[in-house]
């Protein structure tokens, strides 16, 4: 690995500490080197908050530095006024002289402007280091403006004989296919992505709060499918506690609180329609916890993006079978007594 590559890999570890927090902006980390040696360092914490390069230029303690340094980060310097100014004014105003940048912002508003005007102030500017690397740490960022649609995670739980649930769900709700320590990391997971979304039978069934009450950080916006309006109020998916969005036929739905309504025509468009609908709501990852139809909906339309599949050490016999998949097994992941698979679509 060259010096370049290894200062792009702690930009790419640096944004990777804002991972769930920054939607619905990109993860982006930096850092400032003057004669081979780090002398600042910042990455994206929030929406809203200064951008990497920012943090990076203020860490440094002697500014009179930056005029003879390089300054690296994971994602093209802005060009616009958004809710903070211009990063790539910034770098200029300091009179930075090199900028390395690991993959160009495909975000309209930047889309190349950046580069361009750190060239026409006489920086040298260096693109495309460890881009794939890049281009996968924001990988939702890049779905959404690319694609126009959220990137797609589809996850359940099966035994190890392929089924996820029982024939019948009289003894516990919900049915604990995978272990305690498989279930905080499906926590985790919920806190890293924007939205979570289930359908009509699995909220009657597990009554669920989709919340990340056994990790930190947020609980991600809640989608549920509802084509009759089947959930009443005493369902936790109407708490108002975290935004929910119900998707139905019924078109004379009203907002209220925390509650938000679409209609949708629930055919075979239905997965294109709710990815339409959570683009709409500027939604950029969404995890589908749903049961069997409503996972293979999604798989049936091709529309999905990664599978996390927990498999269970416990066998049901018979049951709900899992969802039928093929795709590229990127991950083979040992918790416990459980095994975690992860699919790429490919």
């Amino acid at each position: 690995m060259t010096s370049t590559e290894k200062y792009m890999k702690r930009c790419i570890e640096l944004a990777q500490n804002g991972l769930g927090s920054t939607y619905p902006n990109p993860m982006v980390g930096s850092v400032i080197v003057h004669e081979d040696k780090i002398i600042g360092e910042g990455w994206h914490r929030k929406a809203g908050e200064p951008h990497a390069e920012v943090n990076a230029i203020n860490s440094v303690k002697d500014k009179s530095l930056l005029s003879q340094s390089t300054i690296y980060v994971s994602l093209e310097p802005c060009s616009h006024f958004g809710k903070t100014p211009p990063c790539s004014d910034l770098i200029i105003t300091h009179k930075i002289p090199n900028v390395v940048i690991g993959t160009i912002d495909p975000f309209a508003k930047v889309a190349g402007n950046g580069i361009k005007k750190l060239m026409e102030a006489g920086i040298n500017v260096t693109i495309g280091v460890l881009e794939d690397e890049c281009n996968e740490l924001n990988k939702r960022f890049f779905t959404f403006h690319q694609k126009q649609r959220p990137y797609i995670i589809l996850k359940w739980a099966e035994s190890v004989d392929g089924f996820i649930a029982p024939t019948s769900k009289t003894e516990q709700k919900p049915i604990w296919i995978s272990n305690p320590f498989s279930r905080q990391l499906v926590h985790k997971l919920r806190s890293e992505e924007q939205a979570i979304l289930v359908g009509t039978q699995t909220v009657l069934d597990d009554n669920p709060k989709l919340d990340v009450r056994d990790w930190e950080g947020e609980n991600p916006v809640r989608i549920v499918l509802d084509r009759t309006e089947k959930i009443t109020p005493d369902y936790f998916v109407k708490d108002t506690k975290t935004k929910t969005i119900f998707i139905s036929e019924n078109q004379n739905f009203k907002n209220s609180d925390n509650l938000f309504y679409e209609n949708c025509t629930f055919d075979t468009s239905l997965a294109h329609n709710i990815s339409d609908i959570l683009f709409k709501h500027e939604i950029q990852s969404v995890i589908v916890e749903g049961g069997r139809k409503t996972l293979q909906t999604f798989i049936d339309a091709n529309l999905w993006d990664e599978a996390w599949i927990f498999r269970g050490s416990t066998g049901f016999t018979n049951g709900i079978s899992a969802p039928n998949l093929s795709g590229k097994q990127i991950k083979k992941q040992v918790i416990l007594d459980d095994e975690l698979l992860i699919f790429r679509n490919v």
